[in-house]
């Protein structure tokens, strides 16, 4: 397999593969979407609002923030947000308050509510790991190849992150992961054919 990086912004990368069975790339593709593990606000407790939205309306937009996940985070870890606004202004992701300096709100100007003179809300939240195979909310981003524009041969490969990291590593941690599934599956014919 040859791979040749074509292109790498922000949170989108592409590069051009060639040598490589296409069921092989899109194992990847749905591994790096549907199998990393990422953190997301699971649970929340909102101790005020009297803003005009519903609790848990507020509750699903915070559970949809993308949250920074650190590499080898434990499958069962949590990390707490809080929150503490007031009105007039309207209230973003980077207001959330972590209680582990690794992990924050990816992108911090995400809008949450619009709070007017009078206006509050605070509560707290605990983001926990999980997968796109659970909920959206966990995804780490999309992927996707095909043939490159008026080209025959060779294929495009292109990633984009949701932000709780970059494009390469959503990549590589999905591979990783086929890789564990993979040794998993041949200990277990193993055992199985004995």
């Amino acid at each position: 397999m040859k791979a040749e990086l074509v292109d790498w912004k922000g949170n989108k990368l592409s590069f051009k593969v060639e040598d490589v069975d296409i069921p092989i790339l899109n194992a990847v593709r749905r591994y790096s979407m549907a199998r990393v593990p990422v953190l997301a606000v699971e649970r929340m407790t909102i101790y005020e609002n009297n803003s005009s939205m519903f609790d848990e309306y507020i509750s699903h937009r915070v559970g949809l923030i993308p949250i920074t996940t650190p590499s080898g985070i434990a499958a069962e870890a949590e990390v707490s947000f809080s929150l503490d606004a007031s009105g007039p202004k309207v209230v973003y992701s980077g207001e959330m308050k972590s209680k582990d300096g690794e992990v924050a709100a990816a992108r911090e100007k995400i809008p949450i509510i619009t709070l007017f003179e009078g206006q509050n809300l605070r509560f707290e939240g605990t983001a926990k790991v999980g997968t796109g195979k659970k909920h959206a909310k966990f995804q780490a981003g999309i992927a996707a190849y095909g043939e490159e524009e008026g080209k025959k041969g060779g294929l495009i490969f292109k990633a984009e992150s949701f932000y709780q990291m970059t494009p390469k590593e959503m990549l590589v941690r999905g591979c990783k992961q086929m890789e564990s599934d993979l040794e998993d599956l041949a200990k277990s014919v193993k055992k199985a054919t004995k």
